[in-house]
């Protein structure tokens, strides 16, 4: 596991209104309130095909892509290479499946778990191997139906234990920031 500072955060979701609740948007919101955290203005970039804040003062860029979810890797890239970050430099934070609402995983590495904003990611950067937080949203119990709930917004009840989890994770990220990935993981995995 590497122990490199983290350069560049990037929040996964779909661009514009329709999208901006749904589950598939829980990347974005973490990342909107980190930039709020930081006063780090998040503009649009067209060279970076998203929306981009940089912290001064973290030394780092946020990065929520535009191009929609299948094809965020493209964003990714284009910051990434502009600035010389490395893949185990960069933090992507995205809506996970396979964890209940109102919990979360921090962890480097590994497969996309189906996830199609992971997959291209991985596909533009060249590898797996950059930092990953999930961001629980839950199943709807059938794989028929994923599509359709991850572009849904949340019941109210998984709405806050989401932001419960959010604000956890802003809780923890002096320990990201300051590449402590342990104890970010303590905080993080565990739901207190």
């Amino acid at each position: 596991m590497t122990q490199a500072n983290l350069r560049l955060i990037v929040g996964l979701g779909n661009p514009g209104a329709e999208y901006s609740e749904t589950r598939h948007n829980a990347g974005f919101w973490f990342c909107e309130r980190l930039a709020r955290e930081l006063a780090a203005p998040l503009n649009h970039e067209n060279r970076f095909h998203g929306i981009a804040g940089n912290s001064r003062s973290a030394g780092m860029w946020i990065l929520l892509p535009q191009t929609f979810m299948n094809r965020s890797g493209l964003a990714v890239r284009a910051l990434a290479q502009f600035y010389k970050i490395a893949p185990q430099e960069i933090l992507v934070v995205h809506d996970e499946l396979d964890i209940p609402p109102g919990q979360m995983r921090l962890k480097f590495g590994g497969s996309s778990g189906g996830h199609n904003g992971l997959k291209d990611i991985t596909a533009h950067l060249g590898t797996q191997d950059y930092w990953r937080l999930r961001i629980g949203i839950g199943h709807p119990g059938d794989r028929s139906e994923v599509v359709n709930f991850v572009l849904k917004p949340p019941r109210r009840e998984e709405r806050e234990a989401i932001d419960a989890a959010l604000d956890r994770a802003l809780l923890a990220w002096p320990h990201l920031q300051g590449a402590d990935f342990s104890a970010a993981m303590q905080k993080l995995n565990n739901r207190n």
